[in-house]
C-alpha cells in the first residue's frame, strides 16, 4: 500500500549498476525487484555486460563522462528517496559514482560491493577494493557483502563461523558505513545474515533451498533493501522484508537457461501467493 506521504505517487528508487543481458542481475535485476516493491526505478548503467546464465562473456565499461551525465539526469528531475550501487568495475567509475552522490546529496545508499559473478568470473578490477571501501563506504547508510567480497575487503581474512562472521561485520563497519548485512547465504546452510549497526549484532536467518537457480541473490536482495528505505522503512525492517521478499524469489526460481536460473522476482503475483 503506498504511503500517504508519498502524495499519490511511488517513491524513486535509484540504482547504479551493470546491466545483464540475460535479465537475471545487475540492472535487470533491480528495476524488476523496485516495480515488485511498489517503487519507481530509475537507473544510472555503469557497465554493459555480455551475459547469460552460464557466465560472463564480456565486459563493457561506460565511459565516466556519461555515467555523470546519467545521474544529472536523473537527479535533476526526479525526487530520489534511496539508491542501491551494485557493479561499478574500475577505480575511476567509483571515483566519479562517489562524486555525484555526494553532490546530488543521494539519500539511504545501499552498497553491494559486487566483485565476482557466480561463474567465478571478475566484475572488479583488484586495484579498485581500497577505492571502494574508501571513498563509497562512508556514503553509505548500509554495505551488503557477502563471505568472499568480506574476506577480500578484509584482505584475505578467514570467514568460515556465525562468530568470524560477527567479528569481520564490525571490521568492516569500521570503514564508514552505518550499517554491514555480511551475508552468509555461500557459507551456512541456514541461509545466516549478520546485521551490525556500530552497536549490536542482528542475526537474520532463512530457510535453506536446494536449488542451482540463484542468480541475481545478491543484487536483488541490495535493491530490496533500498526498496524498503525508499518506503520509509527503518534499516532493519528493510533487511528483514527483503530477506523475506528474496527467499519466495529463490523457492519460486525460474529455471531458465543452461546454468545457473533467475529469480523470480514477480512470484507475488502468482495465483497461489495471492492474498
Amino acid at each position: 500500500m503506498l504511503n500517504p506521504a508519498f502524495s499519490g505517487h511511488p517513491p524513486v528508487a535509484l540504482t547504479i549498476a551493470g546491466s545483464d543481458s540475460g535479465g537475471g542481475a545487475g540492472i535487470q535485476a533491480d528495476l524488476k525487484t523496485f516495480s515488485a516493491f511498489g517503487v519507481y526505478g530509475t537507473s544510472v548503467i555503469t557497465a554493459l555486460t555480455a551475459q547469460n546464465t552460464v557466465g560472463v562473456q564480456g565486459v563493457h565499461a561506460v565511459p565516466v563522462d556519461f555515467i555523470a551525465r546519467q545521474f544529472d539526469s536523473v537527479c535533476s528531475d526526479f525526487p530520489v528517496a534511496s539508491a542501491k550501487v551494485g557493479m561499478l568495475a574500475t577505480t575511476e567509475v567509483i571515483e566519479v559514482v562517489a562524486e555525484k552522490i555526494a553532490f546530488h546529496r543521494v539519500p539511504h545508499l545501499v552498497v553491494d560491493p559486487v566483485m565476482v559473478a557466480k561463474s567465478g568470473d571478475r566484475l572488479l578490477a583488484a586495484d579498485a577494493c581500497e577505492t571502494l571501501s574508501r571513498q563509497l563506504f562512508p556514503l553509505a547508510e548500509i554495505v551488503t557483502p557477502n563471505i568472499e567480497e568480506a574476506s577480500d575487503l578484509l584482505g584475505g581474512t578467514d570467514i568460515e563461523t556465525i562468530d568470524q562472521m560477527k567479528e569481520a561485520a564490525k571490521r568492516l563497519h569500521e570503514l564508514g558505513c552505518g550499517h554491514i548485512l555480511l551475508k552468509g547465504g555461500h557459507m551456512t546452510k541456514g541461509a545466516i545474515d549478520v546485521l551490525y549497526d556500530g552497536d549490536e549484532i542482528f542475526i537474520f536467518e532463512g530457510r535453506h533451498v536446494d536449488t542451482p537457480h540463484t542468480h541475481g541473490t545478491g543484487c536483488t536482495l541490495s535493491s530490496a533493501i533500498a526498496a524498503g528505505l525508499a518506503l520509509g522503512n527503518s534499516v532493519r525492517e528493510a533487511v528483514s522484508e527483503a530477506k523475506a521478499f528474496i527467499q519466495g524469489a529463490i523457492e519460486n526460481a525460474l529455471p531458465l537457461g543452461k546454468g545457473r536460473g533467475p529469480l523470480n522476482h514477480m512470484y507475488r503475483q502468482l495465483p497461489e501467493n495471492s492474498p
